[in-house]
């Protein structure tokens, strides 16, 4: 019964930290609340070493949910696995600290305790300033790497698979050119055409009195 019980309440607790990935971070970001987030690699050992009192933080913000509020909830994001996501942020090192206050993001740079992260988290981030605009993971910059990082993994996603299928590297690459050679200029004739067909004068109807 007692062993039950504790399975049940570690399970609850460790959902409290929101795996956080590119079908999901824009979302959940913009769902009113302020995120504590973490970016962590699966081969760090100060992040491993650190999960439980993660873990022990977002149960603590959690009590402090209000109903109604703006509450603060917690996510992790894995570095190795979302690298545009990570490219965003432009982290250094693991585990790496965020606190995302709408599109506002500051960087945690106190201790990894949990009572340096509850205070952060719920107070004394408002006090610091925030990453600037130029250097946020929402500023131009931050969203232009995501998306070249983002195409640029497809890209080596499709190469790769055609290399499993048994095509050479050589002819892998040659493909794959042909196909953006060709997706470009259908691109550029689509818009060019769409240009002219906007920029054609409009024929007026004459009345006559």
């Amino acid at each position: 019964m007692t062993s039950a019980s504790t399975q049940d309440a570690t399970t609850t607790r460790k959902n409290l930290v929101v795996e956080l990935d590119m079908r999901n971070f824009d979302s959940s970001i913009r769902d009113g609340n302020a995120w504590l987030v973490e970016f962590y690699a699966p081969w760090c050992g100060h992040c491993v070493h650190f999960a439980p009192t993660y873990e022990a933080v977002a149960d603590a913000l959690h009590a402090r949910h209000i109903d109604g509020e703006r509450n603060v909830r917690v996510g992790k994001v894995d570095g190795d696995a979302e690298k545009a996501i990570m490219s965003r942020f432009s982290i250094n090192g693991f585990p790496s600290f965020f606190l995302l206050d709408g599109w506002t993001a500051y960087q945690y740079e106190g201790d990894r305790s949990l009572n340096g992260l509850v205070e952060y988290a719920t107070k004394t981030y408002k006090e610091m300033d925030p990453i600037p605009l130029m250097s946020s993971p929402f500023g131009p910059f931050g969203q232009l790497r995501a998306i070249v990082l983002y195409f640029g993994l497809i890209i080596l996603g499709i190469f790769e698979w055609l290399v499993s299928k048994g095509l050479s590297n050589t002819i892998a690459g040659i493909l794959m050119c042909s196909v953006g050679i060709s997706g470009g200029l259908f691109t550029i004739i689509f818009v060019g055409l769409m240009s002219m067909s906007m920029s054609k004068p409009k024929h007026t109807r004459k009345w006559t009195p």
